[in-house]
């Protein structure tokens, strides 16, 4: 078990439902459709991968490996680049602050690090099946 990770990984996901509701009630009155759309992909990412980071520190107490810690900590990187920025681009969208627009092009470096996370968490959990291999 990685404490660490559960840790953060709850503390995503009660964010994720903060920000969920916010964006269904708040938002919803103030943000156009498209907005709303870009808000809730940015939270459902999050949430998922809040699971994904409850499942490393599960399973780290098994596979404790360098590979399954990397991809805990791209898990968290990705959560900040992709929705973060996400975040950040309704929010300027809104206040159309199109000088900061530049901020989207950090979306799918948060991407790219769910990708290298899940491979990462493929190859942590391959290596101890090759290790313990009869």
């Amino acid at each position: 078990m990685h404490k660490g990770f559960i840790q953060t990984a709850a503390l995503l996901g009660a964010l994720s439902i903060i920000l969920g509701a916010f964006g269904a009630h708040a938002l919803k009155e103030i943000f156009t459709a498209d907005l709303l759309q870009v808000f809730e992909t940015a939270v459902r990412y999050q949430m998922y991968h809040a699971f994904a980071l409850l499942a490393i520190g599960i399973l780290y107490k098994e596979f404790s490996n360098k590979q399954i810690k990397l991809a805990g900590s791209f898990f968290i990187t990705g959560v900040i680049l992709f929705s973060g920025s996400l975040y950040a681009l309704c929010f300027i969208e809104y206040q159309h602050l199109s000088s900061l627009l530049w901020i989207g092009a950090i979306t799918p470096l948060g991407g790219l690090c769910f990708i290298i996370g899940w491979l990462l968490l493929f190859a942590g959990t391959v290596k101890k099946r090759l290790v313990s291999a009869p």
